[in-house]
C-alpha cells in the first residue's frame, strides 16, 4: 500500500503544476504580447527552460518551511546533478563553430555523393545522419548540431509551420532512439547499462539495428512529404555560411575536447576542469569562434536540474506503476510515462528493483527511448533543441501540443520498429 509523505505529495501535486506549465508556455508568450507592460514576467514564464527550475524551487521552499533547512540542503545535496552539467558543457562544446564546420563539411561531402536531388539529401542527412552520429558522440550532442544547423539553414528560409513543426517531431523521436546503438550515449541507456552489464554488441542486437531502421524511415518519410518545399533555398550555399574556412588543427583541437568529455561524462569533476581549459582556448583563438551558446546551454541546465529535484520526489507511484506491469504494458507504459517525466529517471528507477526479467528490463528501456520525443520534458537532449529552434517559430515558441502532434507518426514507426522486427 503507498503511503505518502505530505512532502512527496505536494511534490506531485508540484509536478503536475509543472507538466501543466510546460503546455501553457505558448499562451504566456502570447500574453507577453498583448500586455507589454508585464511582458518580462510573461516572458520568463513562458521559456520552457525555466518551468522546471521554478517549481523545483518551490518543492525547496516547502521542504524548508515543513522540515527545515537541514532536511532542504541534505535533499539538494543528495541529487546527482551530473546529467545537467554534462549537457551544459557538450552543448556548448558541440555548439562551437569548429564543430559545426567539421560536421557541416562531412554532410555536404555525403550529400555531393548521393546523385538526388541536392536540397532533400541535405535535410535527410541531417534528420537521420546526426540522429545516428548521436551513439557515439553523445545524444545532447547531436541534438545540439543538428538543431543549430537546421536554424542556420532550412530555418532562416520562408517555409511552413508545418514543415518546422514536422521537423523538430522527427527530429526529437530519431535524437531519441538514434543514441541506441551505444550504451553510452543516450540518457535512458547510460542510467542502466553499467548496472546490467549491456555492452555495445548487447545494444546493437536488441537496439541499435531496428532504431536505425526507424530513424531512417522517419526522416525518409518527412523528406519525401515536404520535398516540394526544399526547392524554395540552396542549402549547399547555406551549408558554406555554416562551414567557415577554419584551420585543421583548430578543428582537431576542438574534437578531442568532444572526445574527452564524452569520456569522463561520469566524472563532473574532469569534464568541467577540461571544460574551464575549452574556455581558455576558446579566448585564445577567439577569431576561430563564433559567440558560444552559454545562454542556451545554461538555460537546458537549470531546466533538467530542476527535473532531478522534482523527479527524485516522485519514486513513491512512479516504480509500483511500472513494476506491476507485464513486459507488453511496460513498454507502452514507459512509452506513455515519459512524455509526462524524464526518460533517464524512468529507466533509473527500473535499475533499482532486484530480480526483473531480460524481456522486462529491454521492454522498460525501448519504451523510454521510444516516447522519447513526444514532449519538451521527455527526453535530456530535448530542451537543448528546443532552446536552439523556438526563435524560428511563431511568438518565439514551440506550442507543446504541436510538439505531441508531429512526433506522434514517428514514434509509432519506433514503436513498430521495436515491437515488430
Amino acid at each position: 500500500m503507498i503511503d505518502p509523505t505530505s512532502i512527496q505529495l505536494i511534490a506531485a501535486i508540484l509536478f503536475a503544476l509543472a507538466i501543466t506549465h510546460t503546455f501553457s508556455t505558448k499562451y504566456f508568450e502570447h500574453l507577453a504580447h498583448i500586455q507589454p507592460r508585464h511582458a518580462g514576467v510573461w516572458h520568463l514564464l513562458g521559456e520552457v527552460e525555466v518551468v522546471f527550475g521554478l517549481w523545483a524551487m518551490i518543492l525547496i521552499l516547502f521542504i524548508f518551511v515543513l522540515s527545515g533547512k537541514h532536511d532542504a540542503i541534505t535533499y539538494l545535496e543528495s541529487r546527482n546533478f551530473t546529467e545537467p552539467m554534462f549537457v551544459f558543457v557538450i552543448m556548448v562544446i558541440a555548439g562551437t563553430r569548429p564543430i559545426l564546420d567539421f560536421v557541416a563539411a562531412v554532410v555536404q561531402r555525403i550529400a555531393m555523393m548521393v546523385p538526388l536531388n541536392q536540397r532533400m539529401v541535405m535535410y535527410f542527412l541531417l534528420l537521420a545522419f546526426v540522429p545516428l552520429l548521436g551513439s557515439f558522440i553523445t545524444e545532447p550532442a547531436a541534438m545540439t548540431l543538428a538543431a543549430l544547423m537546421l536554424r542556420e539553414t532550412l530555418f532562416s528560409r520562408d517555409i511552413s509551420t508545418r514543415l518546422k513543426y514536422a521537423t523538430v517531431g522527427v527530429l526529437f523521436v530519431n535524437i531519441s532512439i538514434g543514441g541506441t546503438l551505444t550504451p553510452f550515449a543516450a540518457p535512458p541507456v547510460l542510467m542502466v547499462a553499467a548496472k546490467w552489464d549491456w555492452d555495445i554488441a548487447f545494444m546493437l542486437v536488441n537496439f541499435g539495428w531496428k532504431a536505425a531502421i526507424a530513424v531512417i524511415v522517419n526522416a525518409l518519410a518527412v523528406t519525401w512529404l515536404f520535398r516540394r518545399e526544399f526547392n524554395q533555398a540552396d542549402p549547399l550555399k547555406d551549408i558554406e555560411s555554416v562551414a567557415n574556412k577554419i584551420p585543421l588543427s583548430v578543428v582537431l583541437i576542438h574534437l578531442f575536447f568532444l572526445v574527452l568529455v564524452v569520456v569522463f561524462a561520469h566524472h563532473p569533476v574532469v569534464f568541467m576542469g577540461l571544460f574551464l581549459f575549452f574556455l581558455g582556448y576558446t579566448a585564445a583563438y577567439e577569431r576561430y569562434q563564433s559567440p558560444l551558446i552559454l545562454r542556451e546551454a545554461l538555460l537546458v541546465a537549470f531546466f533538467l536540474a530542476g527535473l532531478v529535484v522534482l523527479g527524485g520526489q516522485q519514486q513513491w507511484w512512479l516504480q509500483p506503476l511500472l513494476m506491476n506491469m507485464s513486459e507488453t504494458a511496460v513498454y507502452f507504459g514507459a512509452t506513455a510515462l515519459t512524455a509526462v517525466t524524464d526518460n533517464a529517471a524512468l529507466t533509473y528507477l527500473g535499475s533499482l528493483v532486484e530480480g526483473l526479467t531480460e524481456e522486462f528490463k529491454i521492454a522498460l528501456v525501448a519504451g523510454a527511448v521510444t516516447g522519447g520525443g513526444l514532449t519538451v520534458i521527455a527526453n535530456a537532449p530535448n530542451p537543448a533543441g528546443f532552446s536552439i529552434l523556438k526563435s524560428k517559430f511563431d511568438e518565439q515558441s514551440i506550442h507543446p501540443l504541436g510538439l505531441l502532434v508531429a512526433a506522434i507518426p514517428p514514434t509509432l514507426v519506433a514503436v513498430a520498429a521495436f515491437r515488430v522486427l
